[in-house]
């Protein structure tokens, strides 16, 4: 069996990222910003589609909703596919369906055809995180994953950071449409630097398409974040709306678990779970995404809706934590590859369920230095956090195994922090609910009438209200962070050794 091209030049190479290793994961890192980005940056626009499409905000919430379930959908393909058709070509592919998806976007006449069009955009974001986490695996070797999953790690933080920031300034400065036909001149330039930089790769399929797993796994998936995302919209769990859909789901999911565990080569490999790195890491990252994602719609509301903040000053109240992650996630990428991820990402959580804890003590006039400083300070754990559990749970893979571990990971991130982001709404909303004044302070910020028509010593109680059911619901995240440290801690401590390749993946097979 001879090794891949691109594993045998990462092995043969010094410890450092060379520049070939930088030009794929340039390419690559482009990709992730724009799928990654337009899931954040359409939640500012939710409001304008609401106006121009005279719809109420719940449908107008689709245009989010669509986008993530497509995701959801087709992430369960990607590693059949990657090895079925090779990476390069179907990151190509993908980008292609994302700026076609793009394009149609900007042209929607109403707002079911901007939904349809965003299913279409979702089909290619979709496979571009975890192709391009193959393609940078593969490029670096077992020895370099936590550096170049650093490097993965910045569109993870530019896209919630950002997102709000370009959506609230092409909204304002020119219009809806924008948010979409950026990705025009951004992905034709990405598709050119992936077909010039990507190496070749031949792929070999050996495998049969699991038809059966994929009628189970990605409606099953699909169904049952439906049914979760539909829980703030409903604002109780026990709607049939979210019922139905979340048990359905639920049971395809179930009986996918037992197909794969019987099938030589199921849609996802569950099998991976056998290895002690990867099943920790997968528990440490659905806690960790659940809390993160979840509270990270907390803050842009509580500055919108409780201080009164523009959208775009949002997003730039919320950028140090963006900068905290910046300076440690390449420091920890380098310590993660010398010492193995777990005193790392210990610490990171650590370091954020303080922080977190800190946002639990919030209220309506909380200084913004302060607050300021409480994100620089998550934001230096969280660069410790997400990208080296990624790490732990690739870096033992061996070459064959990438693809199907990449996929595995994300779809655990995307669906717990579907779950996270649920959770905390229905939180919020449930007290907010119970707090009559903090509702009408909130309204006082979108309706000037409402200001003119209550007494200011009523609206100060209802902000002060409004800032402590936020508080609350930092106490949920909270928890969630403190309960990551369990699995946490027994994620590899030690630098790993390189992956044995077994007979079962990476030798010849016969085609069938």
């Amino acid at each position: 069996m001879t090794t891949p091209p691109d594993t045998k030049a990462a092995d043969a190479a010094d410890d450092k990222l060379d520049i070939g290793v930088f030009k794929i994961a340039g390419v690559v890192v482009l990709g992730a910003i724009m799928s990654i980005l337009d899931v954040t940056v359409v939640t500012v626009a939710i409001p304008t589609f609401q106006h121009d499409f005279n719809t109420t905000y719940a449908i107008a919430a689709w245009s989010m909703t669509g986008y993530t379930l497509a995701l959801a959908t087709v992430i369960p393909l990607t590693g059949w596919a990657a090895d079925r058709f090779g990476t390069k070509r179907l990151y190509m592919m993908a980008l292609v369906f994302f700026v076609i998806g793009s394009v149609l976007c900007s042209t929607a006449w109403n707002i079911e055809s901007l939904i349809a069009f965003r299913v279409i955009q979702g089909l290619g974001g979709g496979m571009l995180m975890p192709l391009g986490m193959t393609i940078m695996t593969h490029a670096a070797g077992p020895t370099r994953i936590g550096r170049v999953m650093a490097v993965l790690g910045v569109p993870m933080l530019l896209g919630p950071i950002g997102g709000p920031i370009l959506g609230g300034w092409l909204i304002d400065s020119f219009s809806w449409h924008w948010i979409f036909l950026i990705n025009l001149p951004i992905g034709i330039i990405a598709l050119i630097l992936a077909y010039t930089i990507f190496p070749r790769d031949n792929p070999e399929p050996s495998q049969s398409f699991d038809f059966l797993g994929m009628l189970l796994a990605s409606p099953g998936l699909a169904a049952f974040l439906f049914g979760v995302s539909s829980i703030p919209g409903e604002g109780t769990i026990k709607s049939a709306k979210v019922l139905i859909p979340a048990i359905i789901g639920l049971a395809l999911l179930v009986a996918f678990v037992f197909h794969a565990l019987r099938t030589e080569h199921p849609l996802i490999e569950l099998r991976l779970f056998k290895n002690k790195s990867l099943r920790y890491a997968v528990m440490t990252m659905t806690l960790f995404a659940m809390a993160f994602f979840g509270s990270g719609l907390l803050l842009p509301s509580y500055l919108q809706q409780v201080r009164g903040e523009s959208t775009l000053a949002a997003g730039l109240l919320i950028a140090p934590q963006g900068l905290g992650a910046m300076l440690t996630m390449p420091i920890a990428g380098r310590l993660v590859d010398k010492i193995g991820p777990g005193k790392i990402v210990l610490t990171g959580i650590s370091i954020m369920a303080v922080s977190m804890a800190a946002l639990t003590q919030v209220k309506a006039d909380t200084p913004y230095p302060l607050l300021c400083g409480v994100l620089f300070v998550m934001g230096l754990g969280m660069g410790c956090t997400m990208m080296p559990t990624m790490t732990a749970a690739i870096q033992t893979l061996t070459h064959g195994e990438v693809a199907r571990g990449s996929t595995l990971m994300n779809i655990v991130n995307q669906t717990a922090g579907s779950i996270g982001t649920a959770t905390i709404s229905v939180v919020l909303t449930t007290l907010l609910n119970h707090r009559p004044e903090a509702k009408m302070a909130i309204a006082s910020n979108y309706d000037p009438r409402v200001a003119q028509q209550v007494p200011a010593p009523v609206l100060a109680q209802g902000f002060d209200q409004a800032a402590q059911a936020f508080a609350h619901t930092f106490v949920v995240a909270t928890v969630l962070l403190l309960a990551t440290l369990i699995p946490a801690f027994f994620l590899p401590r030690s630098k790993p050794a390189a992956p044995a390749a077994p007979a079962s993946v990476d030798a010849p097979a016969v085609v069938h």
